[in-house]
């Protein structure tokens, strides 16, 4: 069986066809997803999908593009709406300098704050990385000096040096449809090299459509074809990429619980 750990449920164009998602999904062998948070102030509205869908989940967070709409919301505000039940994560947050919709120092300045947060309530940082390698990797020694904390470098789509310094400090990468595009070397690479116990597989949905669907929108069913990817590129099963990687999934995300 595999587990989506990364996908927005709440956007329109998969919140019209939940149940019908959902049932591909499971024809595919993925039996749970979770729904991940782009804005905190949306918190009931995502929170709602995983409270009456069996095996979803979700996180709370703000993504970086809004970093700058979501900085009064504080750390303690977010631990408290993590509380709920079936909220197993932090984020997404992180820096992403390539559309840089939000001011890098309103980035930085949120990340801190989700840090904070996983750190002390030890769901996992869902983290958002894209061309801002150097600051990633500032940021996270420098608060792994202040305490650690589980995170996930999501969508992986950044250099090799960010996954090893990522994978030193404890985090796990996780891969989506990209890795399945035929110009996109350097992550191959990564998905070669990251320990067995550190991967896990993920849509992004609606982005991202892995080969073959490429182009179309995404869905929580279409990460079969990431990890048979990442069986070929690791010479190894898809039963056995299926299996470490939910094995990966519920030792990070370790609230989650299957119904």
């Amino acid at each position: 069986m595999l587990i989506d750990s990364h996908c927005h449920l709440d956007f329109d164009v998969l919140s019209a066809d939940l149940e019908g998602l959902l049932a591909r999904a499971r024809a595919n062998q993925v039996v749970g997803c979770v729904t991940i948070s782009t804005r905190i102030r949306r918190f009931d509205a995502i929170s709602a999908i995983a409270q009456v869908h069996e095996n979803v989940w979700c996180s709370v967070g703000t993504h970086p593009h809004n970093a700058h709409e979501e900085l009064d919301i504080s750390a303690e505000e977010i631990i408290k709406l993590s509380q709920h039940p079936k909220c197993v994560a932090i984020g997404e947050a992180g820096l992403d300098y390539h559309y840089d919709s939000s001011p890098r120092a309103a980035q930085a300045q949120g990340f801190r704050k989700h840090i904070a947060a996983a750190r002390e309530t030890g769901l996992p940082l869902v983290i958002h990385a894209r061309a801002a390698d150097d600051d990633m990797i500032a940021i996270l020694e420098e608060e792994a000096e202040q305490g650690a904390f589980p995170f996930v470098l999501h969508c992986f789509s950044s250099g090799v040096a960010l996954a090893r310094r990522g994978l030193e400090l404890g985090g796990y990468v996780s891969f989506s449809g990209i890795v399945t595009f035929r110009n996109a070397v350097e992550i191959q690479e990564v998905a070669q090299f990251v320990p067995a116990d550190r991967f896990l597989v993920e849509t992004d949905a609606p982005y991202l459509a892995p080969v073959p669907f490429r182009g179309k929108t995404n869905e929580p069913g279409f990460v079969r074809h990431t990890a048979e990817k990442l069986a070929e590129l690791r010479g190894e099963s898809f039963e056995r990429i299926a299996g470490q990687s939910t094995e990966n999934f519920f030792r990070l995300f370790s609230k989650a619980r299957m119904d």
